[in-house]
């Protein structure tokens, strides 16, 4: 009989190799997030699974060990894999929204606060044809911490890059959030890497541009809810189910595959045709021809002004003439793992 091997995401081949050098990890980052809002230990915001320091106890062997050198990138790499186990989402764009999403700037005032919309706490997003060193960049893992000491944001981006889908292709990029805007949270990653690898960043031109667009496609999961799936069902985190020794958060079987932006890209490669072939001119000539604009992020604040406000962020596809908006195009339903 022909013996066929189990074909498995990446993501999830991570994940179980993860679970192979750290024996029993997840069930010790269990125990450890049962201990949330215990007196000894605190609590953190709703949109962190757990804080790194989880990790980093794990990874360490617990009590004053510290982590050697040669593991440093594991607590990073086992914070964003335990928290992605637990919905095991993958994030796939339709390629003329992914296109238009990757080439529009972080710029302008964007608040930090618009990323605690992440739809699960750790996202997989594929990057098709994207690279990082020289090699090819096949996605990235996205998640918020908390640092437990000094209160403070984080976006932790892990980059899958390289031929195996092995924990050596994985490397962490943290980028702090605070009051400034996202574009200087870019900036400051930019100094922050500099200032500690020094020369290495120096010897690769352009290495910090490649993650503005990272953080775009993050945005556009944080403000186009409408536009992940098939409008059936949405990604979310997981419900604690009472059981014999308490409530416990179950982690999903298998991954689910998120189609994203399939309206919206529909909509856009009927502006590209209508842009090249002229299509949608009046005979007068009263009616402008069809052509593209750039893309841009468009938000604003709303809310008391004495109280809870929420900055509500808009993602302007780079259509101008010809081209309905997506909520009046035909779903188009593709089959989700």
């Amino acid at each position: 009989m022909t013996q066929f091997a189990r074909r498995i995401a990446r993501p999830q081949a991570q994940v179980e190799a993860l679970a192979s050098r750290y024996p029993g990890c997840w069930a010790q980052l269990d125990e450890l997030r049962s201990y949330r809002g215990a007196p000894d230990v605190g609590d953190w915001p709703a949109w962190c699974y757990l804080p790194m320091a989880a990790s980093y106890a794990v990874v360490s062997g617990g009590g004053p060990n510290r982590v050697p050198f040669s593991r440093a990138a594991d607590v990073g790499i086992m914070a964003a894999l335990s928290a992605w186990r637990l919905t095991q989402g993958i994030y796939r764009f339709d390629p003329a929204v992914y296109d238009a999403v990757r080439d529009t700037p972080v710029s302008g005032n964007i608040p930090a606060q618009v990323l605690y919309q992440l739809p699960e706490w750790c996202v997989y997003v594929e990057t098709p044809g994207a690279h990082w060193l020289g090699q090819p960049l096949h996605g990235f893992f996205a998640h918020l911490e908390h640092d437990h000491n000094d209160q403070r944001a984080e976006l932790r981006l892990l980059l899958d890059a390289g031929a195996a889908p092995g924990l050596a292709s994985l490397q962490p990029m943290p980028l702090h959030l605070g009051i400034w805007p996202l574009a200087e949270s870019i900036e400051r990653m930019r100094h922050e890497a500099e200032r500690v690898a020094g020369q290495a960043i120096a010897a690769q031109p352009g290495l910090l541009d490649d993650v503005a667009p990272l953080v775009s496609l993050l945005l556009y999961l944080c403000s186009q809810a409408s536009e992940i799936g098939d409008g059936q069902r949405r990604p979310r985190n997981p419900e604690p189910k009472k059981t014999k020794r308490g409530w416990k958060l179950f982690a999903a079987d298998r991954p689910t595959t998120w189609d994203v932006g399939l309206r919206l890209g529909a909509a856009l490669r009927r502006a590209y045709q209508a842009e090249q072939t002229g299509q949608g001119t009046a005979a007068s000539g009263t009616s402008p021809r069809p052509h593209i604009r750039r893309a841009h992020w468009h938000g604003y604040w709303r809310g008391p002004l004495d109280g809870d406000r929420q900055f509500d962020l808009r993602w302007q596809p780079p259509i101008a003439v010809g081209v309905a908006a997506p909520e009046d195009l035909p779903a188009v339903v593709r089959r989700v793992d």
